[in-house]
C-alpha cells in the first residue's frame, strides 16, 4: 500500500508575547491543558517514568535527575564524567528495561571521546534508588560527530533495545553495511544480537538514516515509527525532515534519496517538513488522559518550536488523515514527548542548548491532559 507524503511548511517562530497559554483548542474541538510540571532543567533530553510517580530525566550535560510527585530532586541520581556535550551530542537517550520493576535496569546512551575524536556508547545501569550503578556495556564505540549522533533508545514491544545512530556528518556511511552510523540498531537487553535479525550477525535493523531522534510504536499495529532530520545545506538542499514507518531491513535512503524523492529499493517518508523544523521526540498517545487524542502521533520540533500532532485515517494506519501545529512558538525549542503512566503527554524544552532562546526557569517539562 502505498505511504501518503504530506508537504508541512514551517517557519521559525518567534518569541510570544505576555504568558504562554495554559489551554488550547485543536482543529477537532479537543480542549487541552497545559502546565508546567517540572522546571530549572538544563537540556532535559529523555524522560522515562520508573512508576506513576517517579521518572528519571536525562539532561543533556551528563546529569540524570529524579522526579518524585511532580518535584525535581536536587540531587541528581547520577552524574556521568566522561560525557562529551558540544554541539549536538551528550547525556542522550534512556530507557528503561521491560522488566524494570523486577530487575531495576536502566539504559543510557551517551556521546565521549572529545570533541574531534567523539563516539558513543549505551550502557545498562542498576537503579537502587538512591544512585545508579553501572552493570555492562551494550554497544561501544559508535560514529559520531559534535552533530547527528542520534541517539535515541526504545525498547520494542518484542523486548528488544532499538538505537538511532546519525550519519556523523559522513553521508556516506549511512548506505555502507560495515559501518553502524545512520542505521537503527536492534540489540537483545544484554547487547547481543538476535537471531531473527534481518542481517545475520548484524545488529543493523534499519539503513539509509541521516538522523533519527524520535521512536515509538503505533498500538494497534506495533509498527515502529521514526523521526529524522533532514538535509542542512552542507550536505544537501535544506529541510526534508521526515516522519517514517521503519521495518526490518528496509532501506530509507539518505543520502541517495531525500525530501519527497523515491529510488528503487528505498522507503520515501510518510510525512516531510519543508522547511525544516528539527523534529526530535516523538510519542503516540493511548488515552488515559488524552482520550480525545488516542492513536495519533506526537512530536515535539526544535528549529520549528512546535507539537505536531498527526491523526491517521480510520482503517488505515498507513495514511493520514491531518496533521496540525500545536503549540506554535509558545514555549520555544521542544525535544522530549512521553507518554506517561497516566497517559498525559511530557514535553520537554530545550532552550538552553545554544540555539534556543532561555525564558524565565527553562528548560522545563510540560505536561499536557485534556480538558473535560
Amino acid at each position: 500500500m502505498a505511504l501518503a507524503i504530506l508537504l508541512a511548511v514551517a517557519t521559525r517562530a518567534a518569541p510570544p508575547r505576555g504568558d504562554p497559554p495554559r489551554s488550547i483548542t485543536t482543529r477537532d474541538g479537543i480542549r487541552l491543558r497545559i502546565e508546567t510540571w517540572v522546571a530549572g532543567l538544563e537540556v532535559p533530553w529523555s524522560i522515562a517514568f520508573t512508576s506513576r510517580e517517579r521518572a528519571l530525566v536525562t539532561e543533556r550535560p551528563g546529569r540524570v535527575r529524579v522526579v518524585e510527585n511532580g518535584v525535581l530532586r536536587s540531587a541528581p541520581l547520577a552524574t556521568l564524567e566522561d560525557v562529551e556535550a558540544t554541539g549536538e551530542t551528550g547525556l542522550m537517550g534512556l530507557a528503561l528495561a521491560p522488566d524494570y520493576a523486577a530487575s531495576r535496569l536502566v539504559y543510557l546512551s551517551y556521546a565521549y571521546g572529545g570533541r574531534f575524536q567523539t563516539r558513543v556508547r549505551v550502557i545498562q545501569l542498576r537503579d537502587d534508588g538512591s544512585r545508579l550503578v553501572r552493570t555492562r556495556t551494550i554497544v561501544d564505540a559508535l560514529p559520531a560527530s559534535q552533530y547527528h549522533a542520534g541517539c535515541r533508545l526504545r525498547f520494542g514491544p518484542d523486548g528488544k533495545l532499538y538505537i538511532t545512530t546519525g550519519d556523523a556528518t559522513d553521508r556516506t556511511l549511512a548506505q555502507k553495511m560495515d559501518s553502524l552510523a545512520g542505521k537503527t540498531l536492534r540489540v537483545n537487553p544484554n547487547g547481543s544480537i538476535p537471531a531473527d535479525n534481518p542481517f545475520p550477525g548484524s545488529s543493523i535493523f534499519s539503513l539509509g538514516h541521516r538522523n533519527a531522534q524520535g521512536l515509538d510504536w503505533q498500538p494497534a499495529t506495533g509498527l515502529q515509527f521514526q523521526t529524522e532530520h533532514g538535509p542542512s545545506g552542507f550536505d544537501g538542499p535544506g529541510g526534508g525532515d521526515e516522519v517514517n514507518i521503519v521495518e526490518a531491513g528496509k532501506n530509507y535512503g539518505w543520502p541517495v534519496i531525500h525530501h519527497r524523492a523515491g529510488g528503487r529499493g528505498m522507503v520515501s517518508p510518510l510525512l516531510e517538513f519543508t522547511p525544516a523544523i528539527a523534529p526530535a521526540g516523538a510519542s503516540f498517545v493511548h488515552g488515559g488522559a488524552l482520550p480525545g487524542l488516542a492513536g495519533d502521533f506526537v512530536l515535539a520540533a526544535l528549529r520549528g518550536e512546535r507539537l505536531v500532532r498527526v491523526r491517521f485515517a480510520p482503517g488505515d494506519p498507513r495514511r493520514v488523515a491531518f496533521s496540525e501545529d500545536l503549540l506554535a512558538g509558545a514555549y520555544g525549542r521542544l525535544r522530549e514527548v512521553m507518554r506517561g503512566p497516566d497517559g498525559a503527554l511530557y514535553v520537554s524544552t530545550s532552550n538552553r542548548d545554544g540555539r534556543g532562546r532561555p525564558r524565565d526557569v527553562d528548560d522545563k517539562i510540560l505536561k499536557i491532559t485534556e480538558l473535560k
